[in-house]
């Protein structure tokens, strides 16, 4: 086996405000990418958004940590002086700063190695939905 690398983008339609489940789409370039066992690093190209890991079986996870983010970083804080884009867009680079742009997952046998309730997820900051991209990049060992 050689090690080879394979790089795809995800373009994700947002509706604003909320955690999008991006596991499938992710999966997909991983079996498409002909890399049997390696490392799966994901990148959004967006000051708004972030990328986490979470669980995916039960909804109200999602709402609870949109609750708590929200809580944590208000819309409409009259202290912020960066608000050209509207009243989220501050809040929005600030929950981006306090989350992450980037996660890396191992594959093997051409599947995601997450747990049994985790998915990955872009999570969307701003009120208005976006189209977003997520840079996919495999690093493994290529099929015979």
């Amino acid at each position: 086996m050689s090690l080879m690398q394979f790089q795809g983008e995800l373009h994700i339609q947002t509706q604003g405000g909320r955690l999008f489940e991006i596991t499938s789409e992710v999966q997909r370039l991983v079996s498409e990418s002909r890399l049997i066992n390696g490392i799966c690093h994901l990148f959004v190209r967006h000051t708004s958004a972030s990328l986490t890991i979470q669980e995916n079986a039960d909804p109200t996870v999602l709402m609870d940590l949109e609750h708590f983010m929200n809580k944590l970083v208000p819309e409409d804080d009259p202290d912020y002086h960066h608000t050209f884009e509207g009243p989220d867009d501050m809040p929005a680079h600030i929950r981006s700063a306090l989350t992450q742009v980037s996660e890396q997952i191992p594959f093997s046998e051409k599947r995601l190695m997450l747990g049994t309730w985790q998915g990955i997820f872009l999570w969307e900051h701003r009120f208005r939905g976006r189209q977003r991209k997520v840079v996919v990049n495999l690093f493994g060992n290529k099929e015979n």
